[in-house]
């Protein structure tokens, strides 16, 4: 295994990661963003009123995109399977 092919596998790796990943954060971000102006209107500065609408967030990206998730990861994995059979 070249060097060339082992730098492909950590780039496959890290997007992967960042495509599983991207819609929690942006999911995430969004929320903390709504929350943080409602508290700057309403001169509500209490921190743990985020949280509950964050893991709301979380929990519904997990039911909408879940299927999308495991196939991404699934295909990585399959991926990095086929290379490693393939290895003299």
């Amino acid at each position: 295994m070249t060097q060339g092919q082992i730098l492909d596998i950590a780039r496959e790796a890290v997007m992967s990661g960042l495509l599983v990943a991207a819609p929690f954060l942006i999911s995430s971000l969004v929320i903390g963003v709504i929350v943080s102006i409602f508290q700057a209107a309403t001169q509500i500065h209490e921190q743990s009123i985020v949280f509950v609408p964050k893991i709301v967030a979380v929990g519904l990206v997990i039911i909408f995109m879940g299927s999308w998730i495991i196939h991404t990861m699934v295909g990585f994995t399959e991926g990095i399977f086929a290379l490693v059979n393939a290895l003299p």
